[in-house]
């Protein structure tokens, strides 16, 4: 029987209250009911209703700091497997979820014995698609997101594993975690997710898709920016970005052509400059230069 599987829900939780109740409700209306949620309040305020708090379905881990999403990740997962959890749900809080779809990725674990699989992502709306799986491009050292924007009516099922999974929704066995460790918790947030990938295939694992249920995420709805004079999302989303995507490449040097990766980031960090300089955004051209300073002063 598939219910008789434990399943820990890891929810993050940074300041954005609505939106992780949102996602709260949309989990608790699961079809599948053998769950606990395991919701880590990052810089916890205190501001979750009594019902959440006192909920026997919900334990809340707080943290006094932003701990970045890796990190706080890495207290839920330790957290579950200490509990005995069968699965680990990674679910970010700005996703609604379909009520079948913990089924659905229970269903297909333990027919097909996948341990890593991520289902198909739409946008908010449930229009478009969001993800549906990424391509690694080993000569450049990008990460493609498969599908994205395009009509979900139209969309052919037709792919069955991915190069790596978003942090965004993704089901894992808890005893992975045993073989191949824990998020790097360097990255803070952002590309923890590819490093992670990177290293589940190094240890010879697939990681699957599942597309016939979904669920829907509001797109960086954590990393806006208050200054909207500096455009849409933070400066420092810009910092972890290009810091980030430097420190994957450099810790994985062995599985990407240096030409190749040189002249993309090249392009990249240039281009960023220029944008930003032009655009009279002088706090992100400051903070895309100290994520590559950081980046190249970084040791693997």
């Amino acid at each position: 029987m598939n219910d008789d599987k434990k399943i820990a829900v890891i929810i993050i939780n940074w300041k954005k209250y609505d939106l992780t109740l949102n996602c709260i409700d949309s989990v608790l209306k699961s079809s599948y009911q053998n769950f606990k949620i395991i919701l880590i309040d990052n810089e916890s305020q205190n501001s979750f209703p009594d019902e959440i708090n006192k909920s026997e379905k919900i334990q809340i881990i707080k943290n006094e700091n932003n701990e970045g999403f890796s990190k706080a990740n890495n207290q839920g997962i330790k957290y579950s497997i200490k509990n005995g959890f069968d699965y680990v749900l990674l679910l970010n809080n700005d996703t609604i979820i379909k009520n079948d779809l913990i089924d659905s990725l229970i269903q297909q674990s333990s027919n097909l014995n996948q341990k890593i699989i991520q289902p198909l992502i739409l946008n908010y709306d449930g229009s478009k698609i969001w993800n549906a799986g990424g391509k690694i491009n080993n000569f450049f050292g990008t990460f493609q997101t498969l599908e994205k924007g395009k009509d979900f009516k139209n969309f052919k099922r037709n792919r069955t594993f991915t190069d790596w999974f978003t942090g965004c929704c993704v089901l894992i066995k808890s005893e992975i975690f045993n073989h191949v460790g824990y998020f790097d918790e360097r990255f803070f947030a952002y590309y923890e997710d590819v490093d992670y990938s990177i290293r589940l295939k190094k240890m010879g694992y697939s990681i699957a898709l599942m597309n016939h249920s979904y669920l829907q995420h509001f797109e960086s709805a954590s990393s806006k920016s208050i200054n909207k004079s500096e455009g849409n999302l933070s400066p420092y989303v810009h910092y972890l970005n290009i810091r980030n995507h430097i420190l994957l490449l450099k810790k994985h040097s062995k599985s990407f052509n240096s030409i190749g990766v040189l002249l993309f980031q090249l392009i990249k960090i240039l281009s960023y400059l220029i944008y930003f300089l032009i655009r009279f955004r002088f706090n992100k051209f400051k903070m895309v230069s100290k994520g590559l300073v950081d980046a190249i002063n970084f040791k693997k």
